[in-house]
């Protein structure tokens, strides 16, 4: 009986204790992530990669050229017909 008064009496501190802290730990972590999320943008905009351009202005980036080469020998190719049965 003391046993089950004693997980009781756990379970209602734990649930008290719950209710008061996990609305300040949430607090916290929104805060935490709001400000990793307000240096992210910060980065981003005070060093850009790429700078902002004039309006109007075209530019073409070329990419890297594919290494692959086109093989001709990739079989042959057979024609065939449905057959009903």
């Amino acid at each position: 009986m003391k046993t089950l008064a004693i997980i009781l009496l756990i379970y209602l501190l734990l649930k008290y204790l719950g209710r008061i802290l996990a609305p300040i730990l949430l607090k916290r972590f929104a805060n935490k992530m709001q400000d990793r999320f307000q240096q992210q943008f910060n980065q981003q905009h005070q060093n850009p990669q790429n700078p902002p351009q004039q309006e109007g202005k075209v530019t073409l980036e070329k990419t890297k050229s594919s290494t692959k080469t086109k093989s001709d020998n990739v079989g042959d190719y057979v024609d065939f017909e449905e057959v009903e049965e």
